[in-house]
């Protein structure tokens, strides 16, 4: 038997409105400073072991990774954000990104200094980003989350991870970019097998 208050609502109907709407974010860190990205288009997380390098590429495509059977290019966030390269060191790791892009599902790997936590916060608890001094483009600020008194830069993965914007940057189109193309899976996964 539900139980009543005073005001004839049942506890657990209130408790159901209550209820307030959150959203889970992956922590990570890129040099010194802490950032956050929504982990709905997280597939996974891998300790960096090594990448081949692919010649002619822009610095924040690292090179390609092998996982399992996939090729997959690795963007260093550090570079895409404006920074210097990551150094790799024991913590290093990529995390692997499933990007939707004309209606076809992509694999991209996003290399980070560390992976901190995942974080469960309220829709509520999420600032609008700035109009100046996060440091980075504002486009790649999607919000501002305040942890300890401290505020987490909340990245708009789709802005950043543009496959068609990245394709530009490295001329070609977006399929070619990140191995979608005949002749880039043939030169990418021969460079990825030597």
């Amino acid at each position: 038997m539900p139980s009543v208050s005073l005001n004839g609502q049942s506890k657990r109907r209130r408790a159901q409105e209550e209820v307030v709407e959150s959203r889970q974010f992956l922590t990570f860190l890129v040099g010194t400073e802490s950032f956050a990205m929504p982990i709905a288009s997280i597939r996974e997380i891998i300790e960096f072991s090594g990448l081949t390098e692919v010649p002619l590429m822009p610095a924040f495509l690292r090179g390609v990774i092998n996982l399992r059977g996939s090729v997959v290019p690795v963007i260093d966030l550090s570079v895409r954000l404006g920074r210097a390269p990551t150094v790799v060191a024991k913590r290093t790791c990529v995390i692997i990104m499933e990007l939707q892009q004309d209606e076809q599902q992509l694999l991209l790997g996003v290399m980070v200094d560390a992976v901190s936590a995942v974080l469960c916060i309220g829709v509520d608890q999420i600032e609008p980003r700035p109009s100046f001094g996060a440091g980075i483009r504002a486009d790649f600020v999607d919000g501002m989350i305040n942890v300890n008194e401290r505020f987490l830069v909340v990245l708009d993965v789709p802005r950043v991870l543009s496959v068609d914007e990245l394709a530009s940057l490295l001329g070609m189109s977006a399929e070619d970019a990140l191995g979608g193309g005949p002749e880039a899976i043939g030169s990418i996964s021969g460079a990825a097998q030597e």
